[in-house]
């Protein structure tokens, strides 16, 4: 019997991968289950997405291949929606690649600039893709953590010199899933000069650039000076336009890297269903009226919910942006055991830090994908858990 690859046992399960089993064991044993995991809103699209895909999926050729850079019209809206919201004037036929979701996007193109022996900065906690594309590209991916007290900003001076001379590309995401940490432009400038000077590219993931709250309003990468020489930029539907299942996405970039990306991507999948594309044009050209009152929505969660879990014990500060609240524990509660509790005995899920890797213990992260309501439940419980794991064991005198 044939061998799984090397790549493959090298990335290995995690904490998350087995939620949705157990999810489902709870839920068939007819549990109350909040999920706060994933980051999969209950909220749906501008009214405008729909009727676009039903109106599409009736002409015979958008039925055919997208091929890799899709469907010209979903281009167009990308380039209109960089031009109105970062001012930055992008062609759309060359500068623009339609991704399959920014996920597909941000794991091709390790295959396209990474080989063996080369090295994948990446931040932790992050997201998934960027270890997932270092290892199927048979690179080493080097985990650089992203601490409290440097506002969970990745900090490239601490990186040793041996990693810095085999790195070849630099996964960044701000605002930042888990942490909900955002990156002030001096930080931003920074960085592009430090890839400019060490010939490393940058790959910017700007998915939560649109949810952001408080008068805060999120760059693009592009905006920096030098960005253009060394960058990718990622963005994504999913969360901005409630579009998680529609796997949509785009990133922007030099029209050689542009051109690399496409090809990488024809040897791989045929394009997206080009209806699915006609309904991204429509969310993106009614971004303005649409994002705002989403945001709004998200904002109400995101203060009813920083209120709920503090008052549950919970040690929190409003995040700026994002759909997360990254949550530390009280010293002495481990985050795994919390998370564990909390599914088993309560019914909520949380995604533990330990989950997202070592240098996250003592966080959890909540996801602001339910009604207010919920996200209060959700926060009751936890404190209840809380205040059990707190206890002094049983038959034991507290010091």
């Amino acid at each position: 019997m044939p061998q799984f690859s090397d790549r493959y046992r090298s990335l290995g399960i995690s904490w998350i991968d087995t939620m949705p089993l157990r999810k489902a064991k709870l839920l068939a044993a007819g549990r109350d289950v909040i999920d706060l995991g994933a980051g999969d809103a209950d909220l749906p699209p501008p009214p405008q997405v729909v009727p676009a895909l039903e109106a599409a999926a009736k002409d015979p050729a958008l039925g055919r291949y997208g091929f890799g850079m899709g469907y010209a019209p979903y281009r167009e809206a990308i380039a209109r929606f960089m031009k109105r919201r970062f001012g930055l004037d992008v062609d759309p036929a060359n500068e623009v690649v339609p991704l399959i979701g920014s996920k597909e996007g941000l794991t091709h193109l390790a295959l396209l600039y990474l080989s063996r022996g080369d090295i994948a900065i990446v931040p932790e906690p992050g997201f998934v893709s960027y270890i997932g594309g270092a290892v199927l590209a048979e690179a080493t991916p080097y985990f650089a953590p992203l601490r409290p007290e440097q506002g969970f900003l990745l900090d490239l001076e601490e990186i040793p010199e041996g990693v810095l001379s085999r790195a070849r590309l630099l996964y960044l995401n701000y605002p930042n899933n888990p942490t909900a940490a955002i990156a002030p432009r001096e930080y931003l400038e920074s960085v592009v000069r430090f890839c400019l000077e060490r010939d490393i590219l940058l790959a910017y993931d700007n998915a939560y650039s649109e949810l952001t709250y408080d008068g805060y309003r999120a760059p693009s990468i592009f905006e920096i000076d030098g960005a253009w020489e060394v960058a990718f930029e990622f963005h994504s539907l999913s969360k901005t336009y409630n579009m998680t299942g529609w796997r949509l996405g785009w990133t922007v970039a030099r029209p050689q890297r542009v051109e690399a990306l496409a090809l990488v991507k024809s040897f791989i999948d045929m394009g997206h269903f080009m209806p699915v594309q006609a309904a991204g044009a429509a969310a993106l050209d009614a971004s303005e009226e649409f994002v705002p009152q989403n945001v709004r929505l998200f904002k109400e969660r995101r203060d009813t919910a920083v209120d709920a879990w503090r008052e549950a014990g919970f040690d929190i500060d409003p995040p700026r942006a994002t759909i997360y609240l990254w949550i530390r524990l009280p010293a002495g509660v481990p985050d795994i055991p919390f998370a564990e509790r909390l599914l088993e005995e309560a019914g909520v899920v949380v995604i533990p830090g330990c989950g997202l890797g070592p240098s996250c213990a003592g966080y959890f992260r909540v996801s602001l994908t339910t009604t207010p309501d919920r996200l209060k439940e959700a926060a009751r419980r936890a404190g209840e858990v809380l205040e059990a794991m707190q206890e002094p064991a049983a038959g034991l005198s507290p010091p």
